[in-house]
């Protein structure tokens, strides 16, 4: 079982929370989207990171793979 996070939002927290929640979602429902999203950022940004250092990389000057 998960350890249990207690989380006090501020007014502007739960105006946040109630206007992204959908009629058939709860506020925890809320929080893991608002969790996955957010590692998936992280990820972009690695990988933007990652685009960034091989962007002048020309290929049409490696040897062939095949």
């Amino acid at each position: 079982m998960s350890p249990t996070i207690t989380f006090r939002p501020t007014a502007d927290d739960t105006r946040i929370i109630t206007g992204a929640q959908a009629p058939d979602e709860t506020v925890s429902d809320v929080i893991r989207r608002a969790l996955r999203y957010l590692d998936q950022e992280a990820w972009l940004e690695r990988f933007r990171a990652e685009a960034a250092l091989v962007a002048h990389d020309d290929l049409n000057q490696e040897p062939e793979a095949w």
